[in-house]
């Protein structure tokens, strides 16, 4: 059942893989062909990597912002959630519920703060302005330190009797113990990132600075009528997900053990 459930959902991927190799006259054809008995892979290509639009250049773009919002909000959330479960100081758990709280207000009720801030400091129309608004999530800090409350405190009181400090029990032993909850929050973090539309959209302004989901409106305007293009582009997008997904679900699928066998 869950096979033929997957197969169901896998069918428009491979359709959108199918027509970005096809000609434009072929894409919308039916029946539909599945493998294309001519293909146009070579002009689509171009079109995409080499046309009017700097597909390179968009690329780079949301790779830098998704890359550096990705290890910096991962930096903070688990030093966040290690403070919150292995450190004891007073009014821990209230800050913890307050810091929780902010978890109901929508995205977009901040949006025009969020804006006011960024002009005054200087950082409109900057990647800057992206990476400082992503650095940081509540949600991560809450899943991580829900992970590390099951790590035993014996090992750090063993950590401290061999004379390390926080930062190398944090290093040492916590995050090791955390690789299967790290790798996910890397996923989901630069996925995130990668398909963000609404910030860029908001504080971009030169077509320069353009991420890869404001990229594709450009090649909606120059290529309305071109499915075969738009698909291959779209192809092109999703690329790097595909890579991080393959590199990191090991670890994924542990942590997916781990918790199964906690349960």
């Amino acid at each position: 059942m869950m096979g033929a459930l997957s197969i169901f959902f896998l069918i428009p991927f491979v359709w959108m893989i199918s027509s970005a190799f096809k000609f434009e006259r072929d894409v919308m054809r039916f029946p539909i062909q599945w493998i294309p008995k001519s293909t146009n892979v070579l002009y689509n290509f171009k079109a995409v990597w080499m046309g009017k639009v700097s597909f390179f250049h968009i690329y780079f773009n949301s790779i830098k912002i998704a890359v550096m919002v990705t290890l910096i909000a991962l930096i903070i959330s688990t030093m966040a959630a290690y403070a919150f479960t292995k450190l004891r100081f007073k009014g821990r758990n209230l800050v913890f519920m307050a810091l929780i709280s902010f978890m109901i207000i929508p995205d977009q009720a901040t949006l025009i703060p969020r804006f006011m801030l960024v002009r005054w400091l200087g950082l409109y129309d900057t990647h800057t302005a992206l990476i400082f608004m992503g650095m940081f999530s509540i949600y991560f800090t809450f899943l991580l330190r829900q992970f590390m409350i099951g790590i035993s405190d014996e090992y750090i009181e063993a950590a401290k009797i061999d004379g390390a400090g926080q930062l190398r029990t944090f290093a040492s032993i916590v995050i090791p113990l955390c690789k299967p909850v790290i790798a996910t929050v890397a996923i989901i973090k630069f996925i995130w990132s990668w398909n963000d539309y609404q910030n860029p959209l908001i504080f971009l302004q030169s077509k320069e600075l353009y991420t890869i989901p404001l990229g594709m409106t450009l090649f909606r305007d120059d290529y309305t009528t071109n499915d075969a293009i738009m698909m291959m582009a779209s192809l092109s997008a999703i690329i790097p997900l595909l890579i991080l997904f393959i590199v990191l679900q090991k670890q994924v699928i542990s942590g997916i053990a781990l918790g199964g066998v906690k349960g």
